[in-house]
């Protein structure tokens, strides 16, 4: 596993990344940068975990941007109304996990290809959130909830350890659970988990609401730190996450997927966009380096993939 955490792109871009800015702009490096970054990228490693047990089915999940913009509505019209941040949060997580189980429900039941549904389920949540917001904004947001009340260093501080709980919690789950192992049993190969006396079925929706649900947790963490909310909030985010999730090694194809090399992946495409403005370089270039460590991502899951089948086939 470390072998191949340290081969992927995630991690030679990182390293690269490292290298170029310490040595043409350490001032990437100053305190308030890197606090700003892990703000930044907090909320996006808790949607791109969920993102990973999906992508490890072997699915995929498009409407996750509108999810969480669903849920950071939801989370500043609940902030408003005076309830208490565990109990916006938790209300947020609710409504993911709601929206996620209807894509599971309807890809697991019904057997229509996720990206179908999700493409479907992201085009009506963003209408329905246009046609409700009318494009206002939540504004006004309760300092109560700016920051969980904890004022700007502890607020940092709880949104930065949340993250990083979130993290380890789901690491610990999908290698020690019976639960977690399941994931990757169905992504490996449905029919084989079915042979073993697991039902693909239910795996898929729970893994599915899991991701809305890190998506409503997510949408809350990113919107502690403003005193409003987009109503376009998480637009483009669906393919942060998955592009982070592909760079850390993860296979399209299911059943391959490590949490380490998500959390390197959203650490790179987190970064991408900064570091370039401290090297002085235009901010155009930023998705077209993204482009290119992702295509990086596929070509080596590709070689990958058929060096693992040559050698299955050798073997037999």
């Amino acid at each position: 596993m470390i072998k191949r955490l340290t081969s992927s792109p995630a991690a030679f871009g990182l390293i690269a990344l490292v290298i170029i800015t310490a040595l043409r702009a350490p001032s990437f490096y100053s305190a308030s940068n890197l606090r700003d970054l892990a703000l930044t990228i907090a909320p996006t490693l808790v949607a791109a975990i969920g993102m990973t047990l999906v992508i490890l089915l072997g699915e995929i999940d498009i409407s996750i941007g509108a999810q969480y913009a669903i849920c950071a509505i939801l989370a500043g019209i609940s902030a408003k109304a005076g309830l208490p941040v565990i109990f916006v949060a938790l209300a947020a997580m609710g409504a993911g996990a709601l929206l996620g189980a209807i894509n599971g429900v309807l890809i697991a039941q019904f057997r229509i290809p996720s990206i179908v549904v999700t493409l479907a389920a992201m085009m009506a949540l963003r209408d329905l959130l246009r046609w409700t917001t009318q494009g206002a904004w939540i504004q006004g947001l309760p300092q109560s909830f700016q920051w969980a009340g904890l004022g700007q260093t502890g607020g940092s501080i709880l949104i930065a350890a949340l993250a990083i709980a979130v993290f380890a919690a789901f690491l610990w789950a999908l290698q020690n659970l019976r639960a977690g192992r399941s994931v990757y049993a169905v992504g490996c190969s449905p029919e084989s988990a079915r042979m073993a006396g697991l039902n693909p079925k239910p795996v898929t929706i729970v893994v599915f609401a899991i991701s809305g649900m890190l998506a409503g947790l997510a949408a809350v963490l990113g919107s502690l730190r403003f005193t409003d909310i987009q109503s376009g909030a998480g637009v483009g985010l669906e393919m942060k996450v998955i592009a982070a999730v592909v760079v850390g090694g993860a296979s399209i194809a299911g059943g391959r997927a490590s949490l380490w090399g998500t959390l390197l992946g959203v650490i790179l495409m987190s970064t991408i966009g900064t570091s370039l403005t401290y090297l002085g370089i235009e901010a155009f270039w930023e998705k077209a380096v993204q482009g290119a460590i992702i295509l990086a991502a596929v070509i080596a899951n590709a070689l990958s993939t058929g060096s693992e089948k040559r050698r299955v086939a050798t073997v037999h």
